[in-house]
């Protein structure tokens, strides 16, 4: 099973270290498309209009102008540059090594400036959504969907594709439909009423990210028996996918889910 998540839009420095070594990456054949993408952004990060380019307010002016010095920041595991509400659920840094090692094999992350990468690459701070019309490359979105079919197609195989990641991750890469299970959360009221859940829902993927590593259900490549596994702990439902539509997963949550 490959688990796909989307980056989290804030991202915490490293305090110190080498630089980031695009040759060193998850995925090197990238690296020639994640060079581009770097001088675009160093660009745009340099110019006068930058925040607007980059759709953000004033307040991330610093974190702008880091752009700029993407080759000379110091990386760290991308495990700990992603912070939020989804990677403070997922707790890898509370893993045993086993469960890092599952973790680094079984968790992709779409990123809108390193396309793809796992948990362990090194990687420094950046600012830069999926959903920016970056400088002479356009749509991220677009550029990305490009690129990455090729390379995480080959990865993933045959292999069952938990999609953790938000609507413009999602458009940059598409696995196979019938191989892919988009997590859908719910949350349930007493009186059995339902509301799809926004912002929360990043917290619920973590925590299912989670379950999926810690009880060692990765080697699971059907859908059925994946929401079976998860059912003592999880309220879940199944939409089994077809060769055109990908299936989804909806958590139903009422109260935090109960430990396995």
């Amino acid at each position: 099973m490959i688990i796909l998540l989307p980056p989290s839009e804030t991202k915490t420095p490293a305090p110190a270290g080498d630089p980031v070594d695009l040759g060193e990456l998850s995925f090197p054949e990238l690296s020639e498309a994640r060079e581009t993408v770097v001088d675009q952004l160093q660009k745009v990060s340099a110019s006068p209009d930058a925040l607007e380019q980059l759709k953000v307010g004033k307040t991330l002016a610093a974190e702008v102008q880091r752009n700029t010095r993407l080759y000379e920041e110091p990386a760290h595991a991308a495990s700990q540059v992603y912070t939020g509400v989804l990677f403070d659920a997922l707790d890898l840094a509370g893993f045993s090594g086993e469960e890092r090692g599952r973790a680094h094999r079984h968790l992709l992350v779409i990123s809108a400036l390193w396309g793809a990468v796992r948990p362990g690459d090194l990687i420094p701070a950046y600012r830069l959504s999926m959903g920016t019309s970056l400088g002479e490359i356009g749509s991220l979105k677009k550029f990305w969907r490009g690129e990455l079919a090729g390379p995480l197609d080959a990865a993933i195989g045959d292999q069952l594709v938990l999609d953790c990641r938000s609507a413009d991750y999602a458009q940059a890469y598409r696995p196979r439909p019938a191989q892919t299970l988009a997590v859908r959360v719910e949350k349930e009221n007493a009186a059995g009423q339902r509301t799809v859940v926004s912002h929360m829902a990043k917290h619920y993927r973590g925590l299912l990210a989670r379950t999926v590593i810690s009880q060692q259900l990765t080697d699971i490549d059907d859908a059925a028996e994946l929401a079976e596994r998860l059912s003592p702990a999880w309220k879940v439902e199944l939409t089994a996918p077809t060769e055109k539509k990908a299936g989804v997963l909806t958590v139903v949550v009422t109260e935090e889910p109960k430990s396995l």
